[in-house]
């Protein structure tokens, strides 16, 4: 294996992890930005309308090939010199720093307050982190084994739908412990903490996005293959994978909790077909993501990172955690500063989420258009922070940095 195709390979995986990262900004800048974001659904086909819908969709690409990228990072870190116990310990000082983050960091950038009854929004990073635990134990297993497991949780994890808590009792606060067990297993909810009177909003069950991050470490082992094998196996999958969604959602068999239903227009009706699960993902929602994902991957496996457009994905997915914190920031003072010069009111953009919705105002938030704009601007201010970050780090090798 020479230097050369190495660097491609990385190339190819920061460029995608990249592109993903930038399109997370959009989605983000639309929640504080975009009229309506707050209070209701872009999916729904019947309220929405195709670019609020798309605007919506095409986000749902980036945690799915996060995280799966984060396994393949994994394997990486294995594949160029790291132990199993350096790599171990590593991902377990990680992932618990990742929580920490999402307590923290995280949720002020999107509460902009330090009201602790909601203690935070359990989100990409929280499941990050909590899988990034259970790889520090699982990486001393046959990679095969973890590649099949999770591959198995993708797929099978839909057998799990018929078991729920109600919705009255996952939004309440007031789950048991078992209750409030399932739902950061397998359900969106509200789990409260203790006896503490705070709660945390979780998002992202841990099932299947564990096994999103298995799959992906098994997914590095590709890149020990000669160029023309992985690039052959790779468009395999995300043809197989691509496919499995349209027959799949087509026949509305399995794998997600809500089929599709023909709706009185045929864009509608399409709205419909693509609008699948994301809370906890679907099998579906995840073939529809993963496999674009694969196939980008081998769209970019010759390239040199030597273009601008290559230079610039690359430089956001070569520092995804940095990356992260800012945009948040970015997403959530641009609402603020753009609001106050529309004179518009800005006091829900301090309360906690989801109850910020609630408060907004009826004149609150911009149009579509100012949405786009203002994650343009987001991208160009953000771009040379994160180059300088990366440089610092390509520089500076201490172990400390790997953690940001």
């Amino acid at each position: 294996m020479t230097d050369q195709s190495a660097k491609q390979r990385i190339y190819s995986v920061d460029l995608l992890r990249g592109v993903v990262m930038m399109i997370m900004l959009l989605d983000h800048v639309r929640e504080f930005v975009h009229h309506g974001a707050l209070i209701s659904d872009p999916t729904n086909p019947e309220t929405t309308t195709v670019p609020i819908f798309f605007t919506r969709w095409i986000t749902h690409f980036c945690a799915p090939i996060f995280v799966l990228l984060s396994g393949v990072s994994i394997f990486l870190q294995k594949k160029y010199g790291k132990t199993n116990r350096e790599l171990s310990w590593f991902l377990l000082t990680r992932g618990i720093w990742l929580i920490v983050l999402e307590f923290t960091v995280v949720r002020f950038g999107i509460m902009f307050n330090v009201d602790y009854s909601l203690a935070a929004l359990m989100q990409v990073i929280w499941v990050i982190g909590i899988s990034m635990m259970v790889m520090a134990g699982l990486i001393w297993l046959p990679i095969r084994l973890i590649g099949v497991a999770g591959v198995a949780m993708i797929v099978l994890h839909n057998l799990l739908d018929r078991f729920s808590v109600s919705p009255q009792i996952a939004f309440s606060g007031q789950a048991d412990f078992a209750q409030s067990l399932w739902i950061i297993i397998h359900q969106i909810g509200v789990v409260p903490i203790g006896g503490s009177g705070s709660v945390v909003f979780l998002a992202y069950a841990l099932v299947p996005w564990v096994g999103v991050m298995m799959a992906g470490y098994w997914l590095g082992t590709l890149y020990d293959l000669n160029g023309e094998k992985r690039r052959r196996v790779l468009l395999l999958l995300g043809v197989v994978a691509t496919a499995a969604f349209f027959i799949l959602r087509g026949l509305n068999l399995y794998g997600d909790p809500s089929p599709w239903t023909s709706q009185q227009t045929d864009i509608q009706s399409v709205l419909s077909f693509f609008n699948v699960t994301k809370y906890p993902p679907s099998l579906l929602f995840l073939l529809m993501t993963l496999g674009p994902g694969l196939i980008v991957l081998v769209l970019t496996d010759h390239i040199d990172g030597s273009a601008l457009w290559q230079r610039v994905a690359i430089t956001f997915g070569r520092v995804p955690m940095f990356y992260y914190l800012l945009q948040w920031y970015w997403a959530h003072g641009a609402g603020i500063v753009i609001s106050l010069l529309a004179g518009k009111s800005i006091h829900y953009l301090f309360m906690n989420m989801p109850a910020s919705g609630e408060a907004a105002p009826p004149d609150h938030g911009f149009s579509l258009g100012v949405t786009y704009l203002v994650w343009i601007v987001g991208l160009i201010a953000l771009y040379p922070l994160c180059l300088w970050w990366g440089n610092l780090k390509q520089r500076n090798k201490h172990w400390a940095l790997s953690y940001l």
